[in-house]
């Protein structure tokens, strides 16, 4: 039997992304949408950390499998950090990405270009059905550009040019993308973390 890893996620874009970055690991990966009757766990700590660690370890209580939780989002620092960790509900409770990316340069009119600084951020906590509970970090600086370019990739995508770079994370292929964004880099440290459980089984 394979191992399963559930992402405590119904986000597609996130599954499509481990699998892109961790396919060569044997285990079979899994979504909220494999596993019926899971509630959704209530976002409610005040970092990533606190969060991703919540759903990974109530996710995997509830379902019996080893968990892996994320959460991610963009700080901007002309407006504070914010989105920050609401970053998918920026907009309101039943925002999608464009009404977000909306509100965001709405609130970014007018702010010169060198103050336009960002970095996406991104939490991830693997928990196993035993309680235990590890988590890593990622980080990925870049700026806000001033309307959205760019058809692949999700959320704020498109309005942010990673630092070094001079399009957005919408306009770069996955791998490029996977090798630089701060969920890529939060997998590669959780990876070791994936490979220490697949070998206690």
């Amino acid at each position: 039997m394979r191992n399963r890893l559930l992402l405590a996620t119904r986000n597609q874009h996130k599954k499509r992304e481990l699998q892109e970055m961790l396919g060569d690991l044997s285990f079979e990966i899994l979504t909220l949408d494999d596993v019926p009757g899971l509630p959704e766990v209530t976002e409610d700590g005040a970092t990533f950390a606190e969060n991703a660690s919540k759903k990974a370890g109530q996710t995997a209580a509830l379902s019996g499998i080893t968990c892996l939780a994320d959460d991610s989002g963009l700080s901007v620092d002309a407006l504070e950090g914010r989105p920050g960790i609401y970053s998918a509900r920026f907009a309101g409770p039943d925002a999608d990405d464009d009404k977000n990316n909306e509100k965001l340069l709405q609130l970014m009119e007018g702010v010169p270009d060198e103050k336009r600084t960002a970095a996406f951020i991104c939490a991830i906590a693997l928990a196993d059905t035993r309680g235990n509970i590890a988590v890593v970090e990622g980080s990925c600086p870049g700026s806000i550009i001033r309307e959205k370019a760019g058809s692949g990739g999700f959320g704020y995508d498109p309005l942010f040019i990673p630092e070094g770079y001079t399009v957005t994370f919408a306009q770069l292929d996955a791998y490029e993308k996977n090798r630089i964004s701060h969920r890529g880099q939060a997998l590669t440290l959780a990876r070791s973390l994936i490979e220490h459980y697949i070998k206690s089984q």
